[in-house]
């Protein structure tokens, strides 16, 4: 009786992390995976086998983390197979970044994917900057003033193209200073 009420108890545990599978998707497309599909399978595969391990209160952090692993692996096969060098950053223009603005695009091309990994995951992701965190890995504090540094790079990148004649373009999703 015990052992079915704990794979209830796991089912139940897991719909609630199953729930994220298209947040997962889009997080994988967004980063330039040629297959997110896979990838949120492949991340769902491995919250079920190590569930123990994914937190109760938001599991995104901890599903982007391993997304974000499975990008990396995607890479360097993809290195393998192509003879291309493996980028530090697995991170590809998405599709939304070719939509945006001309001159937003630019200027998150132009920052390191580092700063533009901490920009979407609190723009696009929804993430605060301690769930942020905490799927890049890193302590918090830390990751506030990479936020931090990464928006006045981002500022900087727009008012260059302000000074070029381009128009200037809203940000305020980028660009919210509370956190």
């Amino acid at each position: 009786m015990s052992r079915r009420f704990d794979r209830q108890a796991a089912e139940a545990r897991f719909r609630s992390v199953f729930c994220h599978l298209g947040a997962v998707t889009v997080y994988a497309r967004r980063r330039g995976s040629r297959d997110a599909d896979g990838i949120a399978a492949e991340v769902m595969t491995i919250a079920w086998r190590r569930l123990a391990d994914v937190p109760a209160d938001d599991p995104r952090p901890w599903l982007y983390a391993t997304a974000r692993n499975l990008l990396f692996a995607e890479a360097r096969s993809r290195a393998r197979t192509t003879g291309e060098a493996v980028a530090p950053e697995p991170l590809a223009p998405a599709r939304e970044l070719v939509e945006l603005d001309a001159a937003l695009r630019e200027a998150l091309l132009s920052l390191s994917p580092l700063d533009r990994e901490a920009l979407l995951l609190v723009a696009w992701e929804d993430l605060t900057p301690a769930q942020a965190a905490q799927a890049l890995g890193i302590n918090a504090t830390a990751f506030r003033v990479r936020l931090l540094r990464a928006r006045r790079r981002l500022r900087a990148r727009l008012a260059d193209c302000e000074a070029d004649g381009r128009r200037a373009v809203a940000t305020t999703q980028l660009d919210v200073e509370e956190t």
